[in-house]
């Protein structure tokens, strides 16, 4: 007995751009939750450390801008005109893979795996930029 083929829908290249996103953000999102598991931690947030150094408004607002953007992007992906969606997509999925790899030397085993998925998934979204379809002349 044959197999029939399965339907598949064409999927708009906004509509994959902003499941990417959503996944890296899961990713980033995962990643430093496991990382409040990692020895001493927990203590270092309680002394008042933070990821970029002592905590303060200043440090926990750039962490906050930092983590805002792939949220935001989820949403201007789908709702900005193509060129300006195109080459947004370009510019942040360049500026958080050249962010992630900063922060790869010394990280742990779990951080590393979750930052090449991270780097994978935003290479997809340059990839998808990159080539974003154009109408036909």
């Amino acid at each position: 007995m044959a197999s029939t083929p399965l339907h598949d829908l064409k999927i708009h290249v906004r509509f994959k751009l902003s499941a990417l996103w959503t996944a890296i953000m899961f990713c980033y999102v995962y990643g430093d939750f496991w990382g409040l598991y990692r020895p001493g931690n927990l203590r270092d947030i309680l002394e008042g450390m933070g990821p970029l150094g002592p905590t303060s408004q200043g440090s926990l607002l750039a962490v906050s801008v930092l983590l805002a953007v792939p949220a935001v992007m989820i949403f201007l992906s789908l709702v900005l005109p193509p060129q300006a969606a195109r080459w947004l997509n370009l510019l942040v999925g360049v500026a958080l893979t050249a962010i992630v790899v900063v922060t790869l030397p010394g990280a742990w085993t779990f951080y590393v795996f979750m930052s090449l998925v991270e780097i994978a998934m935003q290479l997809a979204v340059i990839g998808y930029a990159w080539r974003w379809p154009r109408l036909a002349p």
